[in-house]
């Protein structure tokens, strides 16, 4: 997903299922490929929704309180990158920011209902986060693992 701050765009997703098989087709040592920050950022995002689910399992709504801010304000990957991923985009920018703003939103209204100690929206905003996820993998995961692992 993209997030534009201060009118500058970055990637952001959110995933229970977390996003593998992100790298870039820079060249490491002996030509093997770098993997993206995105990468790291996505195993995050996926160890905190674990985390989340863990939690909602046993109702610690104080620990659920504490992870859902950081799915909504996720690290955002370097400019560069940025920039390479939203030349990838092209028109597509906006429907990824898009996803990112849902997934944002959702887990504030999670964290939120969290810290009224209210399950059943923890819950219900919590499967709203995992839907936008899915929908954005689902749009983009595919072609851009495809476009950014292959051989340079």
């Amino acid at each position: 997903m993209l997030r534009i701050s201060n009118g500058v765009a970055a990637l952001a997703v959110g995933a229970a299922l977390a996003c593998g098989g992100i790298a870039a087709a820079a060249a490491g040592p002996a030509g093997a490929p770098t993997p993206m920050a995105l990468r790291e950022i996505m195993e995050q995002l996926g160890q905190d929704m674990q985390a989340v689910t863990g939690a909602i399992a046993v109702e610690d709504w104080a620990k659920v309180a504490e992870l859902a801010p950081k799915i909504a304000d996720h690290q955002a990957p370097p400019l560069a990158e940025k920039m390479r991923i939203l030349a990838w985009l092209k028109t597509d920018a906006m429907k990824f920011r898009g996803y990112d703003r849902q997934v944002h939103g959702d887990a504030e209204a999670m964290s939120e209902a969290a810290k009224r100690g209210d399950g059943k929206a923890v819950i219900a905003n919590f499967a709203k986060v995992q839907q936008s996820c899915l929908a954005c993998h689902e749009n983009f995961r595919k072609s851009f693992v495809a476009h950014f692992e292959a051989s340079p």
